[in-house]
């Protein structure tokens, strides 16, 4: 299905050949990139559970982002609020709206099933980008503090590691 068609950006489903074209591109950026993470989505996304959207710049896949109806993980766990999940634009792509249309579609996706949605970011400098890109769309902390591997991080303990898995949830009235 095709989400959005500019002639220069289009948003269409997930195929495939995406998830080694990404796992392959994300590596040669320094990327920690697993086939695994993309045939998951798309296996999701077979089974109903997700939207996996990928934006593509020009002819060539530039981008992706994931709408879990009901997801089942972080802040608002299985309670009928959708989440955005794994966003990522390659690095040779940014700065040229691809990011800006990918986010637009997710939300318009979450929007038809809620009110209100929501994210985790990470917290170490390799997110910084997003973390400022998703304060300026009206993101806010959620206020259950920061998770790490899907559980609240007890305060005051020092057994969390600054990985992909430490993690600030954010959500958005789509009012």
């Amino acid at each position: 299905m095709i989400y959005y068609n500019d002639e220069i950006i289009v948003v269409r489903d997930m195929m495939r050949s995406d998830a080694q074209y990404f796992t392959n591109e994300e590596r040669l950026q320094g990327w920690d990139s697993t086939l695994d993470k993309y045939e998951m989505r798309l296996n999701d996304q077979k089974d109903g559970k997700c939207i996996s959207l990928v934006a593509e710049y020009s002819g060539n896949p530039a981008g992706y982002v994931n709408v879990y109806p009901n997801s089942e993980w972080g802040a608002f766990a299985n309670q009928g609020y959708p989440e955005i999940v794994d966003f990522g634009v390659l690095e040779k792509y940014r700065k040229k709206g691809i990011g800006t249309v990918l986010m637009n579609i997710a939300e318009k996706i979450a929007s038809e099933y809620a009110d209100t949605v929501y994210l985790g970011v990470g917290l170490h400098s390799g997110y910084g980008s997003a973390q400022r890109m998703y304060v300026k769309r009206g993101y806010i902390p959620d206020g259950s503090g920061v998770w790490y591997k899907d559980k609240i991080c007890t305060p005051y303990e020092a057994i969390y590691s600054n990985d992909d898995d430490l993690v600030l949830y954010l959500s958005k009235s789509l009012k």
